[in-house]
Formats: C-alpha cells, structure tokens, sequence
C-alpha cells in the first residue's frame, strides 16, 4: 500500500512540473495552433485568369532594387543614432510573408553553417529567409544583434528578431523569428542543434534562462 502511495505521489509531482509549451516540427501543427496559415489561392475558369491569381496571390513582395545589397545599405537611419531600421510602407504584409517562409521550412535539420533547405543553423535559417524578399543579412547572430532597435518588453511583435546567449556564453551565439507574443510566452522559429527547423517557446526552461534581448529592424508594424 506504502509502495502505491509512493509511485501516485511521484506522478503527481512529474505532471505537475511538465512543461505545457509543445515542440512544433511540422506546418500541419503549426497551422492548427494558428501559426501558419497557407497561401491563398484563387482558381478561375480560364487558363490564363488562372494563371495570373496565382501570381497575384502568391509572389512575394520583392524590392525593385537589384541586385541585392547587404542590409545596412537597404536601411534609413536618424542622423543622431546608430540604429539601423528597415524602412517599408507596407511592412505587415512582408512581414506575413516572412513568417510563412520561414515555416516553409519546418522539419529541416541542423547543419553547422548551412543556409539552405539542405540544413540550417540558427542564423542561416534568418539569412534564407530574408534573402527570398531581398533583405541581405549579417550571417552571424551577434552581428544580427546589432540591427535595428533593442525593444522593451510590451514592444514585441511577430517579425521581431529574438536573441538567446545559449551554453552559458556572453554574447549573443542563437536567433529566431518571433511568431506570436502572448501575455507570458513568446513562440519562435529557429533552428535548433538537436531537432533542426521547429517553434519553440520561451515558456521552456532552456530559452527562458538564455533569453537575451528582442530586435526590430521594420519602421512600422
């Protein structure tokens, strides 16, 4: 009796202390919680109206500067500050898009240095996916750290970058791509070294404790 009493307490403390925030590693889960939402496409009778709906709705935005250009020199800054900021007029639809390249992507693994489907790490995830909309990034999280504008915390919105100085290093070496803010959790696409393309939260033990700061690099939201 003892021994049941026992193994019934020990449950109770295991799912009392397990963690509510699920790992997501496919879009089809990402979709049901509303992270993800398809691309919408619009079918007519016509060949060729057809073809022109599926261009209209589903091409991204691209800038009409080209070739492509580092960052820095894509950006507006005030004359008294150091802060560089993407400047869009229309930076809530991009950054849709964004965020649903990014998903695009779900499931591929961790490769050191990759900035493909092939195998991302954690900045070459952010690199692939702002170079489709013609947005030439550092290659390095740190030096992604260094973009746009350190936020407080009721700043946060999906599109931001999010920082982490993981291994109980002093810089900034891990960065994702905030997909929603709630009132006590941040969801975020990265890649991870064990699990590769997934959405984690900082409702996890391990992003709460490395958590290190929030960047925007859009003018307006």
């Amino acid at each position: 009796m003892k021994k049941l009493i026992s193994l019934f307490l020990l449950f109770i403390i295991f799912t009392s202390c397990k963690t509510t925030s699920v790992i997501v590693t496919s879009k089809s889960e990402a979709e049901k919680q509303g992270l993800y939402k398809k691309p919408e496409v619009v079918i007519n009778t016509t060949s060729e109206k057809k073809k022109k709906n599926f261009i209209e709705k589903v091409e991204p935005i691209v800038s009409e500067i080209s070739p492509k250009k580092d960052i820095k020199s894509r950006l507006s800054t005030d004359e008294n500050s150091d802060d560089f900021i993407i400047s869009t007029s229309d930076s809530s639809y991009l950054v849709e898009q964004l965020i649903n390249a990014a998903l695009e992507n779900l499931g591929a693994r961790y490769r050191s240095g990759g900035s493909s489907p092939d195998g991302f790490d954690c900045s070459g995830l952010m690199f692939f996916t702002f170079s489709q909309f013609d947005f030439v990034l550092p290659r390095s999280s740190n030096e992604m750290s260094k973009l746009g504008t350190v936020l407080n915390p009721n700043q946060y919105k999906k599109g931001d970058l999010i920082f982490f100085k993981t291994n109980g290093r002093k810089i900034i070496n891990h960065v994702g791509l905030i997909l929603e803010v709630l009132e006590d959790e941040i969801k975020f696409i990265h890649s991870a070294t064990s699990k590769g393309v997934i959405i984690s939260s900082t409702k996890e033990p391990y992003y709460k404790k490395t958590f290190a700061q929030v960047n925007r690099i859009y003018s307006s939201f």
